[in-house]
């Protein structure tokens, strides 16, 4: 598979610009009643992730391609079938390669869907 399949994809769940630490890449976000979030990125040019900390843990894992992790200037790069646990409150960013595919899960609200209202900060 090369791309996550079109049920994913809906533009309802598709995640705000404003909500994304990376450029350019294409988001999707999805609610659990306990409020926390899963949400499948697609990355399809290289680019920097904005350093940014969250109030919960972030779990990630690497569907296709590499992301590179930063946490307190040390690069973890996480390759197809690697995942990772970011605690809450670690300040961390990344690199990604152009048709990087990820999923994460966030232990609280992360993301706002594109047309919503803010509930909380991006983080």
């Amino acid at each position: 598979m090369k791309e996550f399949p079109q049920f994913m994809k809906r533009p309802a769940n598709r995640i705000a610009t404003t909500s994304q630490a990376t450029p350019r890449v294409e988001g999707y976000i999805f609610d659990g009643a306990d409020g926390s979030q899963m949400a499948f990125w697609t990355c399809r040019q290289t680019a920097a992730s904005a350093p940014h900390a969250h109030d919960f843990e972030e779990y990630m894992l690497v569907v296709e391609g590499c992301y590179t992790l930063i946490i307190a200037d040390r690069k973890i790069p996480l390759r197809a079938g690697e995942e990772y646990v970011i605690p809450r409150g670690i300040l961390h960013g990344g690199e990604v390669v152009a048709g990087t595919r990820t999923i994460h899960a966030f232990g609280g609200h992360r993301a706002e869907r594109a047309g919503e209202t803010s509930k909380t900060s991006r983080g």
